[in-house]
C-alpha cells in the first residue's frame, strides 16, 4: 500500500489557520480546523474553496479550541463535510462558547460595516451562521484522553495533555500498512504555569509536526505577578484606566485571580475590574465543571470560579453594561476580548480610550502579524477601527509572561525524552520563528527539520 501523505493547508508560515491533512490508505483524518487571522491576505483565505472536496474528509481531531484551532469548522461543515470532530470534553464544551461568539462577532460585524458603509463588499457577510455552529456542534465526539480511538479506517489515535488551556492535546497518530506514527503538537504550554498541569512527555514518533509560535526567542524569566504589578501600578500613576486585550478563556481567568492576590496582598492599591466579556463569564462555568483539568494545588488557591464572583469585579454581560464603563475616568482595570483587538468588545474601549495619554493598554499574549495588536506592539501612532483612524497617545505595554505558548528553550525540555523522529516540520509560527526553532532544534538535538510551505504535500516514506 502507499505511504501516507500529509499537506498543511494551514499554520504553514503563518500562526494561524492551523489545519493538517493526513491521507492513509483510502482515509482522509483533518487535525485541527482554523481560522486564519491577522492580515488581510490571510483572512481571505478563510473565503477560498477548501483544498480538498469537505465531504471527502472522513474526520476532524482537534487539539484544543481556540479559534486559530476550530474557528473554520463552521464552514466547512456548511459546504458538505459530514464526518465526527474529535476533542476532549472541556474542548467540546469551549466550542459551544467560541464558534457562537464567532458566528455573533462576524454577524455584528458586517452588519456594522453595512451600515457605517466601510466594506468593499455590498452587503458584507459572515463567514458562517449560527445554524452552522448548532450543526458542527451535533458532530462533536467526544474523547477521553490516554485513550487510543479509530477516527477513520486505517487510523489510530490518543491524546495527551499539552497544558496550554482547558482540554488541550497533543495528538499521537499510527497510520497502519506500513505503519508509520506521527505526534501532533498543536500548542504546547508552558511549564510551571498557573492552573495548567505540565505538557506530558511526548511519545516517540517517525514525524513530528511542532509549533513554533516562539521559535526564535525565550520568555524573559521575570515573575508575572512582579511584571503585573509593575504595570498596574503605573497605570495607577497615570491616572487613567488599563485596558487588557484577553482571550476569554483561560487568560481572563488568570488575569482577575493574578490581580486579585496583588491587591489581596497590598502591592497594588484596590481598583474596580470590569470582566467585559459574556464568554468569559460563561468559560468560569466550564472551568469549575471540569476542575481535574487544572493543577489541584494552583486551582485550590486560585478558587477559579471565586476569581470572577460578583462579590469581587463587575460583570458585564450586556452592551449596556458595558457602555456603562465609559462613565468611569479613575484609574481601574478593563478585561475585554478579543486578545489580539480583531473584534469584540475591547474595540469600543480602544476608541474611547486610546487617544486619552493617562490610558495603558496591555498586551497580554502573542500578536499576530497584521491584528491590532500587533500594530500597538509595533508603535503604530494610529490605529484602524470600525473604518476610523485612532489616534494612540495611551501607554503600550507587554507581558510576555502571560503567554500560553512554550518558548524556544521550553519546546526543547519537552521534547528532549524523545528519541530523534525522521523529520521535524515547524508549523505554527512566522517564518523567522519557525527557521529559529528549526535551527534550535538541530543545534540541541541534531534533529532534520523542514519549515513547509502553505499547501505543500510531503510523503511519509
Amino acid at each position: 500500500m502507499s505511504p501516507p501523505v500529509l499537506q498543511f493547508f494551514g499554520a504553514a508560515g503563518t500562526v494561524s489557520g492551523s489545519r493538517h491533512l493526513l491521507e492513509a490508505g483510502q482515509s482522509r483524518l483533518l487535525v485541527d480546523c482554523g481560522l486564519f487571522q491577522g492580515e488581510k491576505r490571510l483572512r481571505l483565505k478563510n473565503w477560498a474553496d477548501f483544498p480538498v472536496p469537505p465531504a471527502s474528509i472522513d474526520a476532524v481531531v482537534l487539539t484544543h479550541a481556540h479559534l486559530d484551532h476550530s474557528g473554520y469548522l463552521p464552514r466547512l461543515i456548511h459546504h458538505g463535510f459530514t464526518g465526527p470532530i474529535y476533542a476532549t470534553a472541556p474542548t467540546a464544551d469551549l466550542l459551544s462558547l467560541l464558534l457562537y461568539d464567532s458566528a455573533k462577532c462576524q454577524a455584528e460585524d458586517a452588519a456594522y460595516a453595512n451600515k457605517k458603509g466601510y466594506s468593499r463588499h455590498r452587503p458584507a457577510r459572515p463567514l458562517y451562521d449560527e445554524h452552522d455552529v448548532s450543526q458542527t456542534l451535533r458532530q462533536l465526539q467526544p474523547i477521553k484522553r490516554e485513550t487510543w480511538f479509530s477516527p477513520a479506517a486505517g487510523l489510530r489515535c490518543r491524546g495527551h495533555d499539552a497544558g496550554h488551556m482547558l482540554g488541550s492535546c497533543f495528538l499521537e497518530i499510527e497510520a497502519d500498512d506500513p505503519t508509520v506514527r506521527l505526534v501532533f503538537s498543536g500548542d504546547v504550554g508552558r511549564f510551571d504555569a498557573p492552573l495548567y498541569h505540565d505538557p506530558t512527555p511526548p511519545p516517540d514518533c517517525d514525524y513530528l509536526i511542532c509549533e513554533s509560535t516562539y521559535g526564535d526567542r525565550d520568555h524573559r524569566q521575570d515573575n508575572p505577578l512582579e511584571e503585573l504589578a509593575t504595570v498596574v501600578n503605573e497605570a495607577v500613576a497615570r491616572g487613567g484606566m488599563l485596558l487588557v486585550a484577553s482571550f476569554a478563556v483561560g487568560r481572563a481567568q488568570q488575569l482577575v485571580y493574578l490581580l486579585r492576590t496583588l491587591m489581596g496582598s497590598g502591592t497594588i492599591p484596590p481598583l474596580p475590574i470590569w470582566v467585559d466579556s459574556p464568554m468569559a463569564v460563561a468559560a468560569t462555568e466550564v472551568f469549575r465543571q471540569h476542575a481535574s483539568e487544572h493543577d489541584f494545588a494552583e486551582a485550590k488557591e486560585a478558587g477559579v470560579v471565586a476569581s470572577l464572583s460578583p462579590s469581587d469585579v463587575h460583570l458585564s454581560r450586556s452592551a449596556t453594561e458595558s457602555k456603562a464603563i465609559n462613565a468611569h475616568d479613575g484609574p481601574g482595570v478593563i478585561i475585554a476580548a478579543s486578545g489580539m483587538m480583531n473584534g469584540g468588545r475591547i474595540l469600543h474601549h480602544l476608541k474611547r480610550r486610546l487617544p486619552l495619554p493617562e490610558t495603558t493598554v496591555l498586551l497580554a499574549g502573542f500578536q499576530a502579524k497584521g491584528t491590532r495588536g500587533r500594530n500597538l506592539q509595533e508603535g503604530a501612532k494610529y490605529l484602524r477601527i470600525h473604518g476610523r483612524d485612532i489616534p494612540v497617545a495611551a501607554a503600550v505595554r507587554q507581558i510576555d509572561a502571560f503567554s500560553g505558548h512554550a518558548d524556544r528553550r521550553e519546546i526543547a525540555r519537552w521534547l528532549a525524552p524523545m528519541a530523534a523522529p525522521k523529520r521535524t516540520f515547524l508549523v505554527h509560527g512566522e517564518p523567522v520563528a519557525a527557521r529559529g526553532m528549526a535551527e534550535h532544534l538541530g543545534q540541541m538535538f541534531q534533529w532534520k527539520t523542514h519549515c513547509p510551505a502553505l499547501g505543500e504535500r510531503i510523503v511519509l516514506e
